[in-house]
């Protein structure tokens, strides 16, 4: 009788005791952005300084890099109205949500609604990283605000969140802004409020770098040859740079050209066109830090034998200010502007006062969203005692230029205003220069626009001494 062979013992399969599901960790471009955006909320960083040092120190580069800046920015830039779509679709309070989840759901919806991501990539490599950041019941409640969020695209979600019966909070809800700052934008343009939408639109793009020729050390076709970029419209020193890192620059690391909003290289520059008779070259930078007007000034003065004395308040700018102006006539002195100890009797004065910023959020994302209207107040109280030390250190028949990179009105007339009030001065017509520059306002001041003139929303106001 034949036995049929035994077949060898094995043990059945056993089970995994149940535990964590394996997550996938962020790849490094949205780790980037997400580390920058916990910085943000955690510290007040800047994601305009922190996201480059990160990049550097990361090693990320090429396609990463811009994938990382883009969701940065754009997730900074769109805060408050991702905000309203995650707090309808979670169905409570964005800010009742820890803030390390929130910051992953903005990353997240971001992703859904402002880009060509695909959606099952945008969910998941959030999804998994709320794993890993906390358990699976925080990762399914992610997974479900983003997928309720996916559902629908961003117009569709506009569409219901963005206030009824008010056109400039639907347009505010739309392109992502504060109600309040539309409609001091809205204000400022006055009889064209109809450009408010455009002028959104253009705080959510990302600006071109201008760079500044030195001058007398070279000319702006020449850095333009040099770093093949174009010759500017309106400032005979500037120059848009097409892309790349404009530090890595020989130019710029050499001290012969300075990053440089085309707006700001104007202003500098139309201080030194202000008719003034008998001018003796004494000239005042008031608020200089960190130094690139001054370096325009001293490198425009430096033709004619005038020198510069730079006054910053903060040591670290007025550190700032001797680098950014190392070889020209300036002297750098760190003392409030409102109390300087200087001699009075200057020819022109600069006077660009700390500000919003509302006219350069296309270069800080976060801004629109850190700023409040209660800003106001302490800020134009300032402003208004910088502008009125300013004028008592002019000479008579001198001239001061005050400038702000605000367009709100509280900062820009409201301040010359109460200046020509209160102090002996009357107002220049600021327009002829900014020539060739056109559409600048009204008048007698000047009003730059990024989605007219391609630059920071700069104000400008000479007066002269009487």
């Amino acid at each position: 009788m034949t036995h049929p062979k035994k077949r060898p013992f094995r043990k059945p399969p056993q089970r995994k005791p149940p535990g964590k599901p394996r997550r996938k960790p962020l790849d490094p471009a949205r780790r980037a952005a997400f580390d920058v955006l916990r910085a943000v909320t955690e510290r007040d960083a800047y994601p305009n300084l922190a996201l480059p040092a990160l990049l550097r120190e990361r090693g990320i580069t090429g396609r990463d890099a811009a994938f990382a800046t883009e969701l940065t920015y754009g997730t900074c830039r769109t805060r408050g109205l991702l905000d309203a779509v995650i707090a309808a679709a979670a169905e409570r309070p964005a800010d009742t949500i820890n803030p390390v989840l929130l910051d992953l759901l903005r990353l997240g919806s971001y992703q859904l609604l402002r880009t060509r991501v695909d959606a099952h990539a945008a969910v998941s490599t959030t999804v998994d990283q709320a794993g890993i950041e906390f358990d699976s019941s925080r990762a399914g409640f992610v997974n479900g605000v983003l997928r309720t969020i996916s559902a629908r695209d961003e117009q569709s979600w506009v569409a219901e969140l963005a206030p009824a019966h008010d056109p400039v909070g639907q347009l505010a809800f739309s392109h992502a802004h504060p109600r309040w700052i539309a409609q001091a934008f809205a204000d400022a343009l006055g009889a064209r409020a109809g450009e408010l939408a455009a002028v959104l639109a253009s705080d959510d793009e990302r600006p071109q770098v201008h760079l500044a020729a030195r001058p007398g050390v070279l000319s702006a076709a020449e850095l333009a040859a040099t770093v093949g970029g174009a010759v500017g419209r309106y400032s005979p020193h500037a120059v848009y740079l097409p892309g790349g890192d404009p530090a890595q620059l020989a130019a710029v690391r050499d001290g012969q050209a300075l990053v440089q909003d085309e707006g700001s290289q104007l202003v500098a520059r139309a201080l030194t066109l202000a008719p003034i008779d008998d001018d003796a070259g004494r000239w005042l930078d008031l608020c200089a830090g960190p130094g690139g007007k001054t370096a325009l000034l001293a490198g425009l003065g430096a033709q004619v034998g005038a020198r510069v004395t730079a006054v910053e308040v903060s040591a670290k700018r007025a550190g700032l200010v001797t680098d950014n102006t190392r070889g020209l006539p300036v002297e750098v002195v760190c003392a409030d502007g409102r109390d300087a100890g200087l001699e009075p009797g200057f020819d022109r004065v600069l006077v660009d006062v700390p500000c919003t910023g509302l006219g350069s959020l296309r270069r800080r994302p976060e801004s629109r969203w850190r700023r409040q209207p209660t800003d106001l107040p302490q800020l134009t109280k300032l402003q208004r005692e910088l502008l009125g030390a300013a004028i008592a250190l002019t000479r008579p028949g001198g001239a001061v230029l005050y400038a702000t990179c605000s367009p709100h009105l509280a900062e820009t007339v409201g301040v010359v205003a109460d200046a020509l009030r209160r102090h002996p001065v009357t107002a220049l017509d600021t327009r002829p220069l900014f020539a060739p520059a056109a559409d600048l306002g009204d008048g007698p001041y000047v009003q730059l626009w990024p989605h007219r003139h391609g630059t920071d929303a700069m104000f400008a106001a000479a007066l002269q001494v009487g």
